[in-house]
């Protein structure tokens, strides 16, 4: 049989849904149930380490191995192909770079994205974001496609330039990074749904849609970032946001109320999570291999 690669996996899902939902997994379990849910393809977020691994603000403290370990869970247990945020490449140099992209490629991530803030970075939709000149932007990126072992591993773009520079400038950047070799392009925080269409006609490469709540993108649906030749929706924390107000409550009810009755009907059974990670299934097998060890 012939090996299918993960960033081959991830550009045949980008062409089979127009556009494609890339839903974010904060950790393993959540992959699994992205996956049942029907989704092609999931998304590990920068923010998401930080806040959800290493209880941090998502603002460059995390290291290349934080994102790594998660990486390395959800593609132990699941086949959806996986892009992941590497923020400004996780140091400052060319090589940097480099091995970041050549760890992606061997922990089973299938795509990256690689933005052009500077090394003190903040999340997409916050104030007072700085970023790099564009030559340096460019050169993350030349060194990005350079160290790929896979050329099916795919490499995206993000620009904030947006926020910093307006629209003018993102283009720029954005056309400057195809030209560098990245595949597809991330602008972020985009405040208007026809800009999607300006940069998709600019740059001729797939555009992402980062759709996230409580930022300055509006919440499209993907009947509209069709219309604007979007090609994938990006969903980075909903599902991490539901699972954190949702313990939350739990927390304030059982400390409330001295015990779980009022709150127990918003939760997952204890069959409904082994169904969701097989739980039988590796029973079973523990069964088998003690009968046989009896014999």
């Amino acid at each position: 049989m012939t090996q299918t690669f993960a960033g081959q996996r991830f550009r045949d899902a980008v062409a089979s849904e127009h556009p494609l939902q890339v839903v974010g997994a904060i950790n393993a379990n959540h992959a699994l149930l992205a996956k049942r849910a029907g989704f092609k393809a999931i998304y590990l977020s920068g923010g998401g380490v930080a806040a959800g691994s290493l209880g941090l603000p998502d603002l460059g403290i995390t290291g290349l191995d934080d994102v790594l370990t998660d990486v390395r869970r959800i593609t132990d247990v699941c086949d959806l192909p996986l892009l992941v945020d590497v923020d400004t490449g996780f140091g400052s140099s060319a090589f940097n770079v480099a091995r970041t992209v050549k760890s992606m490629i061997k922990f089973g991530a299938a795509a990256i994205h690689i933005e052009d803030q500077v090394g003190a970075k903040r999340c997409g939709h916050r104030p007072n974001k700085e970023i790099v000149s564009q030559q340096e932007m460019v050169d993350r990126i030349k060194a990005a496609v350079d160290a790929r072992t896979d050329d099916s591993f795919v490499i995206m773009a993000r620009t904030d330039a947006l926020a910093v520079e307006g629209l003018n400038s993102a283009l720029d950047r954005a056309a400057a990074c195809v030209e560098a070799g990245a595949d597809m392009i991330f602008p972020e925080a985009i405040t208007e749904l026809a800009m999607y269409k300006t940069f998709a006609d600019r740059v001729k490469a797939p555009i992402l849609a980062n759709i996230t709540e409580f930022g300055a993108t509006p919440l499209y649906t993907t009947e509209e970032l069709a219309s604007v030749d979007v090609s994938l929706v990006l969903y980075p924390l909903s599902a991490f946001r539901a699972m954190n107000k949702a313990a939350e409550n739990v927390y304030t009810a059982l400390r409330r109320d001295g015990t779980q009755k009022n709150v127990i009907d918003t939760m997952q059974t204890r069959m409904e999570l082994y169904d969701r990670i097989n739980y039988h299934a590796f029973e079973q097998h523990l069964d088998a291999l003690f009968a046989a060890n009896k014999k």
